[in-house]
C-alpha cells in the first residue's frame, strides 16, 4: 500500500504542476496573439465589413452621400454582360492557367531532377517571377502589337501578320504572358520537396525497371503532394485577382482600355471605380462576389487535394 502510494505520487504532483503552469501559459499567449488580431482586424476584417456594406449602397466616394440599395447592386450584376465576360475570363484564367502551370511544373519535376546544372536552370525559370508584373504584361504588349517583333519576325518569313492584342486572341496572349511568368514560382516549390527525397529511392526505383514517369507517379508525387496541395491554393488565390498583366497589355501594345474580352473581374472593378462617374457600391458587390466564390473554391480544392500523409519510413 505504501509503495503503491509512493509510486503515484510523482504522476499527481506532475499533473498538479501541469495545471499549475496552463494559466501561466494562457497569461503569456494573449499579450503576443492581441496586438497581430487588433492589426488584422482593424486592417482586414474591418475593410472587408465596410466594403460589403458599401456594396448594399450607391457611392460615389468620399465627400458623396451614401444611398441605400439593398441588393440592387448584386442583381445589376446579373444583368451586366461584361461582367458576365469578366468573370468567365476569371474563371478559365485560373483554370486553363492552372492547369498548363502545373503541367509545366510537373514536366520540369520530371526532367530536371536527371540534368546537370538543375539549380542554374532553376534559377532561369524562377526569373520572370521577381520581374513586375507591370513590366512583363507591357513588355509581352510591345512584343505583339502590330508592328511589334513577333509580327516583324513573321512578316520576314512569308506569313501574315496576326492581331495578337485584337479582341479575338488578346486574352489568349494574356493566358500565355501570366503562365510564362508564374510558371517558375511553382517550379522552385515543388523542387525544393523534390530535392528532399533521398536518392537512394530512385536508385531503387531505377533497379527493378521504372520509368521516369513511374518514378514521378510513384515517388515524387505522393512525397510532395502537400507542397503541391499548398500551391494549389496560392494560385487559386492569385489567379483570381490578375490585374496588371491584363492592363499593361493595353499599356504596351496599343491605347487605350483592355477590350472587354480581356478583362478580369480585378479589372472590370477598376474601370467601375475609376470611370467618370465612379460606382463604389457596384464594384464593392463585385468585390465581394468574388470573396465568396474564391472561399469556396479553397475549401474545394482543400477537398480534392486532400490524401493521407506519406512519409518515408
Amino acid at each position: 500500500m505504501g509503495a503503491g502510494t509512493l509510486t503515484q505520487a510523482p504522476t499527481l504532483t506532475a499533473a498538479a504542476g501541469s495545471r499549475a503552469l496552463r494559466p501561466a501559459r494562457e497569461r503569456a499567449f494573449w499579450p503576443f496573439l492581441l496586438p497581430a488580431l487588433i492589426a488584422y482586424t482593424a486592417l482586414f476584417v474591418g475593410p472587408s465589413l465596410f466594403g460589403f456594406w458599401v456594396s448594399l449602397n450607391k457611392w460615389a466616394g468620399p465627400g458623396s452621400e451614401m444611398t441605400w440599395r439593398g441588393l440592387d447592386n448584386y442583381l445589376a450584376l446579373l444583368r451586366n454582360d461584361a461582367f458576365h465576360t469578366s468573370f468567365v475570363n476569371t474563371f478559365v484564367l485560373a483554370f486553363v492557367g492552372g492547369m498548363l502551370v502545373f503541367g509545366f511544373t510537373f514536366l520540369s519535376m520530371v526532367v530536371l531532377r536527371h540534368i546537370r546544372g538543375r539549380a542554374f536552370i532553376r534559377s532561369v525559370v524562377f526569373l520572370p517571377m521577381i520581374i513586375s508584373m507591370i513590366a512583363v504584361g507591357a513588355a509581352i504588349g510591345f512584343l505583339l502589337n502590330p508592328d511589334g517583333a513577333v509580327n516583324s519576325i513573321l512578316g520576314w518569313l512569308g506569313l501574315d501578320p496576326q492581331p495578337w492584342l485584337g479582341p479575338d486572341l488578346v486574352f489568349r496572349c494574356v493566358i500565355g504572358g501570366l503562365v510564362w511568368s508564374s510558371t517558375g514560382f511553382y517550379v522552385a516549390l515543388m523542387m525544393s520537396a523534390a530535392d528532399s527525397i533521398p536518392a537512394h529511392i530512385y536508385e531503387d526505383a531505377q533497379l527493378v525497371g521504372a520509368t521516369r514517369w513511374e518514378q514521378f507517379r510513384h515517388i515524387t508525387l505522393p512525397l510532395t503532394w502537400d507542397v503541391f496541395a499548398v500551391s494549389a491554393v496560392l494560385w487559386v488565390v492569385n489567379s483570381l485577382k490578375i490585374f496588371e498583366i491584363v492592363l499593361a497589355f493595353t499599356t504596351g501594345g496599343t491605347p487605350g482600355s483592355p477590350p472587354v474580352q480581356a478583362r478580369t473581374v480585378a479589372v472590370q472593378q477598376y474601370y467601375a471605380v475609376s470611370s467618370g462617374v465612379p460606382d463604389l457600391g457596384h464594384a464593392a458587390a463585385m468585390g465581394v462576389v468574388v470573396l465568396i466564390v474564391t472561399a469556396v473554391l479553397i475549401v474545394l480544392t482543400r477537398r480534392i487535394t486532400r490524401r493521407d500523409r506519406v512519409e518515408l519510413s
